[in-house]
């Protein structure tokens, strides 16, 4: 399943990281994160449950880029 995530990132090398650091969450099978449109587009692996693995990524994200936002 994919889902659309608004976020909210100062720049594409911000965005870069956090796409990189969503890979790396157990349940993701792939990420895009785009600074232009400010969205983040999550492929979950099947079974996940979503909601805990936007936790984790949130938890990620926050790692790399303290300031950063996404909007679950």
């Amino acid at each position: 399943m994919k889902k659309t995530y608004k976020i909210e990132v100062d720049c594409a090398n911000c965005a870069l990281k956090m796409e990189e650091a969503t890979k790396k969450v157990e349940g993701v099978a792939d990420a895009t994160v785009s600074f232009m449109t400010q969205k983040m587009k999550v492929e979950f692996k099947e079974g996940a449950d979503e909601n805990a693995v936007m936790q984790a990524v949130l938890k990620a994200c926050k790692k790399v880029e303290s300031d950063c936002e996404i909007f679950l």
